[in-house]
């Protein structure tokens, strides 16, 4: 029996949203302050997924400035409709949860996405489209109930007429579900779907952390009443323990096949060396049927499991993407990110023929702005990554190198700096805001290699200052800072390159002639 691997889109791809057109796949998730916002994923199968770009490519769809860690873009949903796709989307303003709701249109899900159309009066997050048979178009989110809370992180999934002509929300708001789970807290991620007659409410609550679950119920009226299923939760992994290889599950999205069979893509983690999750929330697939009128996830077993036998699709592979890139396109491949939207002309691709090149900003790594950084998401448990690097730092401010970075309080850099007119390589640790020193040594070339390697949460740093001629600068260093359980927040871990004046104009720069990146696991 053919069989394929959860999850299916490894490392930081939380909150999946799919469709299907014809016989295509589209799938997109949450970016929060990572510029460009919300990836989009094409497949033929469910399983093989190729990213086509990103809805939110351009600064003027996305103003990510000040933006903090673990804000942003939060659970996009996209539909399709009468040859439109339709990514709907929050986006979290500030630390106290300001936020604003909007959507993008495309007729072509590789882009270009329109300019946002921002919702007036849209409270809550997690917004969903439904489009019903008789034309009118549903919105639905999550919000305080209008009674207020009866106790802590208590929400209720609420839906509005969405007016495509006006780009606004019409008429009344109608209160649908606060849940299947008595007192069970942050009802969200709601996605209404029409079948066979029956208007299908599915949710997530309990939290995206290990009591996540996904939850059911139906109406046959759009605006209710809802009755849920005896069987909720319909799917989630909090009662196998965290030692389980799996945690986390729940925020689901459901589609059926051009066969006719149904399929659930969800988020779930992947702890390793402990209750750790380094990579984040990641993207699953899990087949279920329809009982007696409701889902039954994974017959039998009730979860999602590692390996699964393969969807009735014909398999179909896209062509394997390099391990290295030697920037010699005039753009960035899709897997490079920025930390919020990127502000003035700090990284070039054109300056240096062959070469990323990055300029020495004011802005550091360890504050909530857009450092020089371009980065990419770490996508397995056991990995290496390596960079060439030539920099000449002419003042002791300067510095650049490999950054492994979870937010501007928790990460690794890697970096040369000059000390007394002296270069040095040093691996800095910063674990709550505060930087320790593990190791320094001395080095003479302006051309550096930087390799990290993983083994779990074992990481090694080494450089060299000739090709292969490798030296340990530390070993057997602890990873775990590079954990949400630790760093707390919503988004995984990142490496990168990196480069700094740290608070003091300069003109330096750094040019970095390849960055690879090899999973083990």
């Amino acid at each position: 029996m053919k069989t394929y691997q959860n999850p299916i889109i490894p490392g930081f791809y939380p909150d999946p949203s799919i469709c299907r057109v014809g016989e295509d796949y589209y799938l997109v998730t949450s970016s929060f302050e990572y510029f460009p916002g919300v990836p989009i994923f094409h497949s033929k199968d469910l399983v093989n997924w190729r990213q086509i770009g990103h809805v939110l490519d351009r600064p003027e769809q996305l103003n990510l400035d000040q933006t903090p860690n673990s804000r942003g873009i939060y659970a996009p949903t996209i539909r399709y409709h009468d040859g439109i796709f339709y990514m709907i989307t929050t986006f979290v303003v500030s630390q106290t949860g300001a936020r604003r709701n909007f959507y993008v249109t495309a007729t072509d899900p590789a882009g270009p996405w329109s300019k946002p159309n921002w919702l007036e009066d849209a409270p809550g997050i997690d917004p969903s489209l439904l489009f019903d048979d008789d034309g009118k178009v549903y919105y639905t989110g999550n919000r305080k109930p209008p009674s207020g809370p009866k106790y802590k992180k208590h929400n209720e999934i609420w839906l509005q007429e969405l007016d495509l002509e006006k780009k606004q929300l019409v008429g009344p708001k109608y209160s649908l579900w606060d849940g299947a789970l008595k007192n069970a807290h942050a009802q969200e991620a709601p996605h209404l779907y029409k079948i066979n007659g029956w208007y299908y409410l599915m949710i997530a609550e309990g939290g995206t952390g290990h009591t996540h679950a996904v939850t059911i119920a139906r109406s046959k009226n759009v605006t209710g009443p809802y009755e849920m299923t005896e069987t909720n939760p319909i799917l989630t992994h909090r009662h196998l323990g965290k030692n389980h290889p799996i945690v986390n599950i729940g925020h689901a999205d459901i589609v059926e096949t051009q066969d006719g069979d149904w399929w659930m893509v969800c988020l779930g983690s992947r702890p390793y060396g402990g209750y750790y999750r380094n990579l984040g929330r990641e993207t699953f697939l899990v087949p279920f049927i329809w009982e007696d009128g409701w889902p039954i996830v994974n017959p039998g077993k009730g979860f999602v499991e590692e390996e699964m036998p393969f969807p009735k699709l014909s398999e179909h592979k896209w062509p394997a993407l390099p391990q290295a890139d030697s920037f010699d396109a005039d753009t960035l491949d899709d897997q490079w990110n920025f930390l919020r939207t990127p502000r003035g002309d700090f990284w070039s691709l054109s300056e240096r023929s062959g070469f990323l090149r990055l300029k020495a900003k004011k802005e550091t790594i360890m504050e909530e702005e857009n450092p020089s950084f371009v980065g990419r998401r770490q996508q397995h448990i056991d990995f290496f990554a390596q960079t060439v690097m030539e920099f000449s730092p002419t003042q002791d401010n300067e510095t650049a190198g490999i950054v492994l970075l979870q937010n501007q309080d928790f990460q690794f850099r890697m970096e040369v700096v000059l000390e007394k007119g002296e270069r040095n390589i040093q691996l800095i640790r910063r674990e709550a805001g505060v930087d320790k020193q593990v190791a320094k040594k001395p080095i003479n070339s302006s051309k550096l290699y930087l390799k990290v390697e993983a083994n779990g949460q074992s990481y090694q740093f080494y450089f060299a200052e000739k090709a292969l001629d490798w030296v340990a600068l530390a070993c057997d260093v602890d990873g775990t800072i590079l954990s949400t359980d630790k760093a707390g927040g919503f988004v995984g871990a990142y490496i990168g390159m990196y480069c700094s004046a740290n608070g003091e104009d300069s003109s330096n720069y750094a040019d970095f002639d390849l960055f690879e990146y090899h999973g083990i696991s």
